[in-house]
């Protein structure tokens, strides 16, 4: 019997023609484990019903959350940090894992669910994060997040925040791990999008050591809505998101989906 460790991220449910690519996350045995690397919808009851969906088929789930699954309104019962923490409260009444939760293990590996955010510091060298964002505004550039998400928390602090709750538990952990966040550790997979004003909101350089620093087999991650493998100093980075429809449904897009992170021989092992 071969046990498989799958990975997704960018699920965007709300989008009614990507329901039948997440018809397709099945596993081929009751025993595999799925990753889901943020972005799986903006209400959280939506987030919570495809997640329960995929925690039936598989025998865990580990998620983390993406930009979207923090997106707010106004009118919204929760906003910021608030609807993130109802997001993991929700999660752990249907038995999915979070970046709150203990790292489950794989078969001798641990599985690190992080939750960083983004602090703008992507950007070009010389440049303030204002003088940043409004160079990105005045190319028409400008992402949801300074609509959705930055009116109701103070992002680079809570991006602070976060790495430096992380590098606390990261600290504790022996052995080697996959590492799954929503927005990609190192810049590179950043350089090579068209629009280079985007990596404002797609992560921090405090990540950058990180792979290399906590023995990552494979960094997981999303956001970028480009699945490829990269390898940034000897450890693969590999981003698994589906996308949207005009992506997706374009010729060689996607890679193999889910993706198969680690495939282990539960007879030999």
């Amino acid at each position: 019997m071969v046990q498989t460790l799958w990975a997704v991220a960018d699920l965007h449910a709300a989008v009614k023609t990507n329901r039948s690519m997440i018809d397709r996350i099945v596993p081929r045995d009751p025993s595999d484990w799925l990753i889901v690397a943020g972005d799986v919808a903006e209400r959280t009851e939506l987030v919570i019903e495809i997640l329960h969906t995929l925690r039936r088929r598989f025998a865990q789930v580990v998620w983390v959350p993406g930009n979207h699954e923090l997106f707010s309104r106004s009118t919204d019962r929760c906003q910021g940090r608030e609807k993130y923490a109802e997001l993991v409260e929700y999660c752990r009444k249907i038995d999915v894992l979070t970046p709150e939760d203990p790292y489950p293990v794989f078969h001798g590996v641990t599985i690190v669910p992080l939750f960083t955010l983004y602090d703008y510091s992507f950007r070009p060298q010389g440049l303030s994060v204002e003088q940043a964002i409004q160079a990105a505004r005045d190319k028409g550039i400008m992402l949801t997040d300074e609509y959705a998400i930055a009116p109701f928390v103070d992002i680079r602090g809570w991006c602070w925040d976060r790495l430096a709750y992380s590098i606390k538990r990261l600290s504790r952990i022996e052995g080697p791990t996959i590492l799954v966040n929503h927005w990609p550790l190192v810049v590179e997979p950043v350089n090579r999008l068209l629009y280079r004003e985007i990596g404002l909101w797609c992560g921090t350089r405090h990540t950058r050591t990180w792979a290399q620093r906590y023995d990552a087999q494979a960094v997981i991650y999303g956001h970028l809505h480009a699945p490829s493998v990269l390898e940034v100093d000897g450890v693969k980075h590999i981003e698994v998101s589906l996308g949207y429809p005009r992506e997706w449904q374009a010729a060689g897009h996607l890679m193999q989906w889910p993706y198969p992170v680690m495939e282990v021989d539960v007879e030999r092992a």
